[in-house]
Parts: C-alpha cells; structure tokens; sequence
C-alpha cells in the first residue's frame, strides 16, 4: 500500500515538472515570436511603459505621457554616439552580454558594499558614545551599479519587470540571446531610442529632444545628445536638473568618447 502511494506521489511530481517545462517553453516560444515580429513590426509599447502608465493613473490620476516613434535614419547620428558611448561602448562588438562590464560592476560593487559596512559600524560606535535621546542616523546601503547592455535594458523594457532575482536575471539573459540573435544591431538600437524613458511620462527619443531641446530628434548636436545620454541612468532625477554642473560636465566627459563610436 505505501509503495502505491509512493508511486502515485512520483507520478504526480513528474506531472507537475513537465507541466512546468512545458509552460517554461510556451514562454520562452512566446518571446521568440514577438522579437522576430519586431524584426518588421516596432512595438507600440513594453511592459516598463505599461506599467509607468498605470502607476501615473494611480497616483496622478491622469497619464501624461510623451513618445512618437521615428525611424533610425530620423534619429541624429550624434545621439547614437552619445548613448553608445555612455552605456554601452562596446555594444557592436559583444554578442548582447558584456561578461567584462558585468565583472568590474561587481567589483565595484563589493567595494561598496565593503565601505558601506565600515562606515555603519564607526557609525554604530559614535552612536553608543551619544545620549539615548540623541537621534541615529539611518545605516547606509551601498550603491549598486549594473553592467548591464543596452541589449539587456532592452530585454527588461519590453519584457520583464522591475524585481531583482535570479529567475528574473536568468529570463533577461535568454531574451537578450534572443534579441541579438533575431534582430541587427541596428534594429535593437532603433527599438531602444525610440522607447527608453527620458523623464516622468517620457519615452523615445523624438519626445525628448523636443521636451529639452525644442528640436527634432534629427537635428540634435553633440552636447545635446550627450546631456541625453547622460540622463538616461535616472532620468526621473536629471529630468529636475537637466541643466546641473554635474549634467554638463559629465556630457563633456562623453562628448570626447563619441569621436571613436561608430554607430551600427
């Protein structure tokens, strides 16, 4: 009797484990039948947009929203520089994932993380020297910096959310493989520059151009792309300060790099 019990508990596991390779699959074909229909088709949205659409109905009670599409050839050549320059400088001759970027980004970051614990505890030992009644400073958390591709920011738009976990790392990689595989590297910068945010309710490059600069997006000049480029990181916190020290200094900082890019 427990050996036939044991048998149909198996046999029950082994059910649900094909069950969940094959709705793993279904997914996974889902994803390669979207990105070979943007190989002609351009994506009228992504998942990132539909879900800062649903987060300003939320909050704001309205949606504000900025974006028209243009084509490559309607995008400044600068501003290809620029974006390539600033994140991704590699980006026509890696395969979709930058191993060496990826490596300097967690040495960095476990520098970080290794000075954000020493920083807590001489905290925590002037905290035990001062009154009760005397208020703490919060601990600090370090910085954490990607090295992600532009071929990678682009899988996580259109497709994935914005959780940090394995599961998640590992679907961004297959979609980044897919991405490359399906598309050009000039198809995968036209999709990014024309759906990336810029700003709260701003998308593509055509919006911002015309928000910042009052111009087409054809017509941007090497400062303009880079002070672009620049924002791109966090663009919600440049788009209050477009004009910062920091903004103009760190566009000076990529406008020399754009010399040595040759966009796809």
């Amino acid at each position: 009797r427990e050996s036939a019990l044991m048998r149909a508990v198996l046999r029950a596991l082994w059910r649900l484990a094909a069950l969940f390779m094959l709705s793993a699959l279904a997914l996974q074909l889902y994803f390669v039948a979207r990105i070979g229909l943007m190989a002609v088709v351009d994506p009228q949205s992504t998942t990132f947009q539909r879900s800062e659409a649903w987060r300003l109905l939320v909050e704001k009670r309205q949606i504000l929203w900025a974006q028209q599409w243009v084509g490559y050839e309607r995008i400044s050549p600068q501003l290809k520089r620029a974006v390539i320059a600033s994140e991704d400088a590699e980006f026509t001759e890696h395969g979709g994932v930058d191993w060496d970027a990826i490596e300097k980004a967690w040495e960095r970051n476990q520098r970080a993380e290794e000075l954000a614990q020493r920083l807590n505890a001489q905290q925590e030992r002037r905290a035990a020297r001062l009154p009760a009644a005397k208020p703490v400073p919060p601990p600090r958390v370090a910085k954490v910096v990607g090295g992600s591709t532009i071929t990678q920011q682009l899988a996580k738009n259109l497709f994935l959310g914005s959780e940090r976990s394995l599961v998640r790392k590992g679907q961004e990689f297959a979609i980044t493989m897919m991405l490359e595989a399906l598309l050009s590297k000039q198809r995968i910068l036209e999709i990014y520059l024309n759906s990336v945010e810029w700003g709260e309710g701003l998308f593509g490059a055509e919006a911002a151009a015309r928000h910042y600069f009052h111009v087409p997006a054809q017509s941007l000049g090497t400062m303009q792309a880079a002070r672009l480029a620049v924002m791109l990181p966090a663009p919600k916190r440049f788009e209050k300060r477009p004009n910062s020290a920091y903004v103009i200094g760190r566009a000076g900082t990529i406008a020399a790099r754009m010399g040595a890019v040759d966009p796809p």
